[in-house]
């Protein structure tokens, strides 16, 4: 009975597969190393085998391949060896996406070994190489990883970077080989990497505890550094803030700021925020508005943030004008 799919390919298929590829000259040296009855079964199996798919070639070289580095210290065989063996076996097409399949496949597992490095150091690293291998290296990397990768990358580099990606369809073997090398450098780099401080988010916690001057030490930040100085306000001001708010605070911000824009701000917000929000508005209203949230549907990402932002922006604002209270940060109280 044939196999019907690579997953159901037995062991001794799978041996018979490889065998098949080996060409007949190789294959001849490993049947003369088994045994009588292991000899038998496989050549049995090479017989009956026909129609042979590609996808069950590539499942048994890959795994006669992760076994044989499991149980040697040699790497195998090489990949023009491979090349010239698979190309006699099956033709030049099917060697090549074979090949492809089991390289690639190779090279993602060290590609994860990434995910614990910084972006930024990431960044450093492939902004030495020419524009190709920057672009192969970020297409084996998971995308949310990639995309912080480019994020961190000089802003000339970006779309540069994102186009010479998107025209990739396949990698050859000298660049394939020449991204493993990359690769093995940055793992090897790893323990090089220095330690991440987030400077602005410290800084607004310390804005954020200091009484009474603080307005007049940030418009004196701004004046060095008006674009950091941005971020530190950003940070100052975070979402979450709105449930440590007083119900008059909270109260006034509700009826400044539209429903609607409620209903897509808290879209996926942590339970202590909608919480806050629900309590100070009347029963009405809020009725009203879980039945808005439950009609609004998922929301995307960005739209989410951007409510939050209007919101934010609008609390800030009636703090600058002296309209609200604001607690800035989580602080003990007393009765």
């Amino acid at each position: 009975m044939l196999p019907t799919s690579a997953a159901s390919l037995s062991p001794v298929e799978r041996a018979a597969i490889v065998l098949l590829c080996m060409g007949e000259e190789p294959a001849a040296a490993v049947l003369r190393c088994l045994a009588r009855d292991e000899l038998l079964g496989v050549t049995q199996v090479m017989s009956r085998l026909s129609g042979i798919k590609v996808d069950w070639v590539k499942t048994s070289l890959q795994q006669f391949f992760d076994d044989y580095r499991e149980q040697s210290g040699v790497h195998g065989a090489s990949r023009s060896y491979l090349k010239r063996s698979l190309d006699l076996a099956l033709g030049g097409e099917i060697a090549s996406s074979v090949l492809n399949s089991i390289y690639g496949d190779a090279i993602r597992p060290k590609m994860q070994r990434l995910q614990w490095a910084s972006p930024k150091w990431l960044a450093e690293q492939i902004s030495r190489e020419h524009q190709r291998m920057q672009a192969v290296f970020l297409a084996f990397l998971p995308s949310s990883m990639a995309g912080a990768v480019i994020e961190a990358l000089p802003e000339f580099l970006r779309d540069v970077v994102l186009l010479e990606m998107a025209r990739l369809s396949e990698v050859d073997a000298e660049l394939l080989h020449e991204l493993d090398d990359m690769v093995e450098r940055c793992i090897a780099g790893l323990g090089q990497q220095g330690a991440s401080v987030e400077g602005v988010r410290q800084v607004a916690e310390i804005l954020n505890r200091m009484p009474g001057q603080r307005q007049q030490m940030v418009e004196l930040l701004r004046a060095h550094d008006p674009e950091v100085v941005g971020e530190i306000e950003v940070s100052m001001y975070e979402f979450f803030m709105l449930s440590r708010q007083s119900e008059a605070t909270l109260l006034r911000l509700v009826e400044d700021v539209a429903l609607e824009v409620w209903a897509v701000a808290l879209k996926g917000a942590e339970a202590p925020v909608r919480d806050a929000i629900l309590a100070v508005m009347p029963r009405r209203q809020a009725q009203a508005f879980e039945d808005l949230m439950r009609r609004g549907g998922p929301m995307p990402k960005s739209r989410v943030e951007q409510a939050r932002a209007e919101i934010i922006a609008r609390l800030k604002a009636l703090a600058d004008a002296g309209e609200i209270q604001v607690q800035l940060f989580a602080e003990a109280s007393v009765e």
